[in-house]
């Protein structure tokens, strides 16, 4: 069984993360520049079973698409063309970095460290892919 891989695309950065072989439980992996993200994954899928892409997808709170998709979208159809043997799933991404920025406070980290916004990408993207995973496992049950 391969892993999940989670995307939070920005504008700058793409922030990553993976689930453990069995899919329980979702772990920051990285954050990359996005013009560096396709050779990343190329990288990565080399040497790793990803059997599913989940990209964060940016709602507003009347569950329309936010300002941001548009440079999501072009990213998706690139990703969607260089992998096509791995599909891809959408999942809301609304509050993630607000919950990434609370999660740094409570781990304790300090508030310099948390200016880091790579750092915030990538929690925020292992906020993402641990809810698509208990989502997931909430419809199994």
């Amino acid at each position: 069984m391969g892993r999940i891989m989670c995307m939070d695309v920005g504008q700058k950065r793409v922030g990553l993360a993976v689930t453990d072989p069995l899919r329980i439980i979702a772990t920051g992996l990285d954050t990359v520049p996005v013009g560096k993200i396709f050779e990343y994954l190329d990288e990565y899928t080399g040497r790793e079973k990803i059997d599913l892409f989940v990209v964060g997808s940016p709602l507003q709170m009347n569950n329309k698409p936010s300002d941001s998709v548009k440079h999501i979208e072009p990213f998706v159809k690139k990703l969607c063309k260089k992998y096509p043997e791995i599909p891809i799933k959408r999942f809301d991404e609304r509050f993630t970095s607000k919950m990434a920025k609370q999660t740094m406070i409570d781990s304790g980290i300090s508030r310099e460290a948390r200016r880091n916004k790579a750092m915030v990408d990538k929690i925020s993207a292992a906020i993402i892919l641990q809810s698509f995973l208990d989502q997931q496992n909430k419809f199994n049950q």
